[in-house]
């Protein structure tokens, strides 16, 4: 993997989480695959098959903060492919702050790189 490949994956969290907080849903095609997964199971939430799934939730069901920052990112290649880990600081409201762990798997398409599948685990 070459340092374009790593600045882009570097770039992909801080672009979910301005265009969640802008609830830009169209910008999420630019972060997850079509057939992409998120898993929200340990928030309480559904696990997510597909994009129009993610964007459809996004918008109608999902309990956004009122901002994210993004910190602690790194890839790693591994024999199974790229993964892409990344942590999230929450400004939730009530003024009260939340902290959350991004697990990714990654792949290239011709697009740039795209989220394949992702889950996301609270940090207690």
């Amino acid at each position: 993997m070459d340092s374009a490949d790593r600045l882009e994956l570097h770039e992909l969290p801080g672009r979910y989480g301005d265009a969640v907080d802008d609830r830009d849903w169209d910008r999420l095609g630019q972060i997850f695959t079509d057939d992409a997964v998120f898993d929200l199971t340990d928030l309480g939430s559904p696990r997510l098959e597909g994009l129009p799934e993610i964007k459809r939730y996004m918008d109608e069901d999902a309990d956004h903060p009122r901002t994210h920052m993004m910190t602690n990112i790194y890839v790693d290649e591994t024999p199974g492919g790229v993964t892409l880990r990344f942590r999230i600081v929450a400004l939730l409201p009530e003024r009260r702050v939340g902290t959350a762990s991004y697990y990714d798997d990654v792949v290239k398409t011709p697009a740039g790189w795209r989220v394949k599948h992702r889950v996301l685990t609270l940090r207690r």
